[in-house]
């Protein structure tokens, strides 16, 4: 059986590393970067190396992007014009939704079907089960396969802004655990404590423990009615105003916990205090949550 022929354009670490795979696995791989020369033991694999974005688009049924961000896909892509009708797009570069869903119209308008990507995992696991692959798009199913190869994958739907939406979420929620953290760790070093014996011995543990919940906090959240099953709002809102206190009585600023005190208390004062304390996700939508909620 023939092997579908693939284009990758961008060679940092991620690219070349899916390139890799590709080239191992057999198939034809043309490859391009802004500097050339770039990931060169991909030449003993047998990447054929274009001179031009043209000519590596040209040599491939998939374009794979793995460029700075889904922005600079367009960048490089959308000036093709017409040589762009026929193929598949699959961006793996970093952006937002609204990007990926102009990019998508713009690569339709020239005959092109448009996937994009996020990919949760480093260059080492590209290839394996360790590697996630998020992507969406109207072209889902001619490619499946190839984009397997990758890793696991999640397809989450024909909008082409979803798999962003997924990466951003994730990282959105990467981020929280990392203010989290930030405030955990000053905390206890405005009295010299070790921030790794801290973070080994109690926050680790505890942060682990935690992760077994979210299951059960998500579905307080999908039911819309919020059981309390570990904690109410109001005693979470005190919890964390005697958080807040300590941390200024120890010289730490409370800048990363004020806006959660803000939506706790917005959320008590609407009457919801005896509601599980999930119900605070409600102040961050546009459109409230029904009050009886």
């Amino acid at each position: 059986m023939s092997k579908t022929s693939i284009t990758v354009l961008g060679l940092g670490r991620m690219g070349a590393a899916i390139a890799e795979v590709f080239l191992r696995n057999g198939h034809p791989t043309a490859v391009w970067n802004r500097t050339p020369d770039k990931a060169i033991h991909l030449d003993e694999l047998g990447a054929r190396r274009a001179k031009s974005v043209a000519d590596a688009v040209a040599a491939g049924e998939l374009i794979v992007t793995v460029l700075a961000d889904t922005a600079a896909a367009g960048d490089q892509l959308v000036p093709l014009g017409a040589a762009l009708s026929g193929r598949t797009v699959l961006n793996l570069a970093t952006g937002r939704p609204d990007t990926a869903r102009e990019l998508a119209d713009r690569l339709a308008a020239h005959g092109a079907r448009f996937l994009d990507g996020g990919i949760f995992g480093v260059p080492q696991t590209v290839g394996t089960p360790d590697t996630l692959i998020v992507y969406s798009g109207a072209a889902e199913a001619e490619f499946a396969d190839v984009i397997r190869e990758l890793g696991a994958t999640k397809y989450v739907g024909g909008d082409a802004g979803l798999a962003a939406l997924h990466d951003m979420a994730v990282l959105g929620g990467m981020y929280g655990l990392f203010g989290g953290f930030f405030q955990a760790t000053a905390m206890v070093h405005s009295e010299q404590v070790s921030a790794v014996d801290f973070t080994d011995t109690f926050l680790v543990p505890w942060l682990r423990a935690l992760l077994d919940m979210l299951p059960t906090l998500a579905a307080e959240i999908d039911s819309r009615e919020f059981p309390v099953n570990f904690s109410d709002l109001a005693v979470n809102a005190t919890g964390l105003a005697d958080i807040r206190t300590t941390s200024r009585n120890q010289g730490v600023a409370t800048d990363l916990l004020d806006p959660l005190q803000r939506l706790f208390d917005a959320e008590v004062e609407r009457g919801h205090g005896t509601a599980s304390f999930t119900r605070a996700f409600a102040g961050l939508l546009d459109a409230p949550v029904p009050s009886g909620s």
